[in-house]
């Protein structure tokens, strides 16, 4: 680990929170995470803790919601996670279920998406207010299924938009109308997946707000900055992230790769942690739910509910939340592979997520830098 990422990280430990008995149900943070959707229609088996095995149409959403959510939950998470989703976004098969090409399975084989995500723990809050064009009911109106999710605004000290949304029209106007009212009150958000379609189609959603995180994989990243009129091919490749950071009025944003860049348009910092070698779907959540995690800690470091030096200010702690972000879910690769090899999964990561917490970042007491 270089002297750098050293400094780095030590400054992160300074806005985790310290485990204190005063601190309350959800003062270190609420995340609201909106997704989930029916068009993932990934076919694929899942096995859950108790060695069960999920067949799933909506895979996608599952494996998203589930990796994110155990990362809150498990490592060092905030103390209240939402998520939002649409109500009957998958299906769940049990083993001994009737594949689809044989007899229609039974009622109980069958579950709407918001019931399989509160089966993964007690500890989530599922809000089935999401609605695809499709399903909306007929004593629903459109206005009514926005006002619903902004509601939740007040609720929440960070919102995730993106894993498993889908394109749905009715879904990214929703989402569309939820950015426009956190940016009212200077919420910080993170766009990941399909919520980056809605930066590349309709980029005035998040320009010039400073608040913002994106974090585009490489073809992500080309296609935002297609949008923007930015060539990702010309000049010195390490200045790229900042260029398109730029375009976009100063957002935060996360080029993921061999090294990751990061960079606000002003500053860029590299993220070079060895990471594992393999690339499977889903690894990418542990990035997002690390960012709704460290936002939040952000967010209770800037309300000073512990007694701390306060050195730090605002735009340097959103940098340094990428930053920790990007280490943790590096360090959780390079772990898993280790372990799995060519055999990883994204929830592997996941599995990871305490120890590299603690080899990197650590209690105040106990920090192993």
């Amino acid at each position: 680990m270089s002297k750098t990422t050293r400094d780095l990280l030590s400054k992160v430990q300074k806005m985790v929170p310290p485990m204190l008995e005063k601190f309350h149900k959800g003062q270190l943070g609420r995340v609201a995470v909106i997704g989930g959707s029916q068009e993932c229609v990934a076919i694929s088996q899942w096995h859950i803790n108790d060695g069960v095995v999920v067949d799933c149409r909506g895979i996608t959403v599952i494996l998203e919601l589930h990796t994110f959510q155990l990362w809150l939950l498990r490592a060092w998470g905030p103390r209240q996670s939402h998520v939002i989703c649409e109500p009957e976004a998958a299906q769940v098969r049990s083993p001994i279920s009737p594949t689809p090409s044989q007899s229609t399975p039974s009622l109980t084989d069958l579950l709407p998406l918001s019931q399989v995500i509160k089966t993964y723990s007690p500890n989530l809050m599922v809000h089935p207010y999401m609605r695809q064009s499709h399903k909306v009911h007929e004593k629903e109106t459109q206005d009514q299924i926005f006002q619903n999710v902004i509601d939740m605004i007040p609720r929440v000290h960070v919102i995730v938009i993106g894993p498993g949304l889908g394109r749905d029209s009715l879904m990214h106007e929703t989402c569309a109308r939820v950015i426009t009212e956190a940016k009212k009150v200077n919420m910080p958000f993170v766009l990941d997946a399909d919520g980056l379609y809605l930066a590349q189609t309709r980029p005035e959603l998040v320009q010039g707000y400073k608040e913002c995180i994106l974090t585009p994989n490489v073809v992500e990243f080309g296609r935002l900055a297609k949008s923007k009129g930015v060539d990702v091919s010309a000049g010195d490749q390490t200045q790229v992230c900042a260029k398109l950071a730029k375009a976009f009025g100063g957002v935060t944003i996360i080029q993921k790769g061999g090294v990751d860049y990061i960079s606000n348009g002003e500053e860029t910092l590299v993220s070079d942690l060895e990471g594992g070698l393999k690339r499977s779907g889903g690894q990418g959540d542990t990035l997002t739910g690390s960012l709704g995690t460290l936002l939040a800690y952000r967010k209770a470091y800037m309300d000073r509910i512990w007694d701390h030096e306060n050195d730090l200010k605002g735009p340097e702690l959103l940098m340094l939340a990428a930053f920790g972000g990007s280490s943790i879910t590096r360090e959780c690769s390079r772990l898993a592979f280790k372990k799995q090899g060519r055999s990883l999964q994204a929830s592997d990561l996941t599995e990871q997520v305490p120890i590299a917490f603690n080899h990197l970042i650590g209690e105040k007491e106990a920090a192993k830098l």
